[in-house]
């Protein structure tokens, strides 16, 4: 087992699933999640989806100057998560353009769905500026497209 697929999640279908457990540091005083953490927990697990997709960032940056920035974002608080959780982080590719990627994620504990979010994201130079998806990563990316794709 390579060290990405012990620590990255993994795929079920064209779904990567990401297990986070939640600690003190993420909750309040009350013991719940608190509401911008479950961005944080949104934001490794699409790392390490992209990474088991084989686009690590650290190497896109290397390779091709390019990093994907948050340009918006839309989330549903449904339910609360609460201290010590173990919770999973589903996510799914729905759309691949030419300067962006459209990310599904929802915040699932057990059977629960607690948080959604539709994410949107733009390719960008490491200079800041935005730029096309080099068509090769877009290529690449068409594979993980979700069946719901919009």
């Amino acid at each position: 087992m390579n060290e990405a697929s012990s620590t990255s999640g993994w795929m079920a279908g064209k779904t990567h699933h990401f297990p986070i457990r939640v600690y003190y540091a993420d909750t309040d005083a009350g013991g719940i999640v608190y509401h911008s953490t479950y961005l944080d927990f949104a934001e490794r697990a699409r790392t390490e989806m992209m990474r088991l997709f084989g686009l690590d960032h650290v190497q896109l940056l290397k390779d091709h100057g390019l990093l994907f920035a948050v340009r918006s974002l839309e989330v549903d608080y449904r339910r609360p998560a609460r201290l010590d959780d173990l919770l999973c982080v589903q996510s799914s590719l729905s759309h691949v353009g030419g300067a962006s990627l459209h990310v599904n994620q929802s915040i699932w504990r057990d059977e629960e769905e607690l948080v959604r979010l539709v994410i949107r994201l733009v390719c960008m130079h490491k200079d800041g500026r935005a730029m096309r998806t080099p068509v090769e990563i877009r290529n690449e990316l068409q594979d993980f497209l979700s069946e719901k794709a919009d």
